[in-house]
């Protein structure tokens, strides 16, 4: 039986899948500025690696300060088999986004089960199209919250989740060991920086639009500590920094013939007397 990651990998790995690079530092407390300890780099960058980690933060900051953006990601990721077999899964997004707090993303896997997000400013809304089920929560606040919030405390899925932070110069600070600058590029036919950046855990390449708008193309991400070294990939298409966004793209009215259920995290946890036999409990 093929198995898909989803169910294979350790909730650790995924969560590092789910949050780029950067997981530990978005989920530290509010107060917390700037890189941590473990950010001190002891080796002199050379000149490549100064200007790798310069296109790097110019993406970043472009990123993280772009008011509105649409974007479609097509992606795929491998699951490692027992027997050492790697197959690939994939989906497709479209995620629209709105600071500070506004956003919507479409989602189509490669067996064609989809899956919608929603959050309206004051509520998560997720739906479950082929189950027929939906789910909500209060939002938090703002997006950066809110997605940690989504990721962390419900345990739902939102790859590369860390690319949406308004915070992410911040978070690629913290966490980025070393960036070296790979070649000039063309991608799809946009001229492209193409760089390769280390972690603790994870090792990835960029491709970064040249100009006065560094988006971001291309990313490849290989988790060097599980087992199998498994990639993630995601191709970045059609950014839109103008969308026309109206009510109806972050509203979050459930479709009919839906059902109500919880995120597996709001559901009531019995207590560790409330586990026990009705002999334990001094039941006879």
């Amino acid at each position: 039986m093929i198995t898909n990651i989803l169910g294979r990998a350790s909730r650790s790995t995924w969560i590092s899948i789910l949050l780029l690079v950067v997981g530990p530092y978005a989920y530290s407390a509010p107060e917390q500025k700037g890189p941590t300890s473990a950010a001190v780099r002891v080796e002199p960058e050379t000149a490549s690696q100064v200007q790798a980690r310069t296109i790097l933060t110019k993406m970043a900051e472009f990123l993280g300060g772009t008011q509105s953006f649409r974007v479609g990601v097509r992606s795929g990721y491998d699951a490692v088999q027992p027997s050492g077999q790697k197959i690939e899964f994939g989906e497709y997004r479209t995620v629209s986004l709105s600071r500070p707090d506004r956003m919507r993303v479409e989602t189509e896997r490669s067996d064609g089960a989809k899956t919608l997000v929603v959050l309206n400013g004051k509520e998560i809304l997720l739906v479950d199209f082929d189950n027929k089920v939906y789910a909500t929560a209060q939002q938090p606040g703002t997006l950066d919250d809110s997605i940690v919030y989504f990721v962390r405390d419900l345990g739902m899925r939102l790859p590369l989740a860390a690319l949406l932070f308004n915070r992410l110069p911040e978070e690629l600070q913290a966490r980025v060991r070393t960036v070296d600058f790979v070649e000039k590029t063309t991608l799809s036919g946009v001229a492209s920086y193409h760089l390769a950046a280390r972690t603790d855990t994870v090792d990835f390449q960029m491709w970064v639009a040249d100009g006065d708008k560094p988006l971001l193309q291309r990313i490849v991400l290989t988790y060097k500590n599980a087992v199998g070294q498994p990639q993630f990939w995601a191709d970045f298409i059609d950014w839109n920094l103008a969308p026309q966004f109206n009510e109806a793209t972050f509203s979050t009215e459930v479709p009919n013939g839906l059902k109500k259920v919880a995120f597996a995290a709001q559901l009531p946890r019995a207590s560790p007397t409330a586990r026990q036999s009705p002999a334990k409990k001094g039941v006879k």
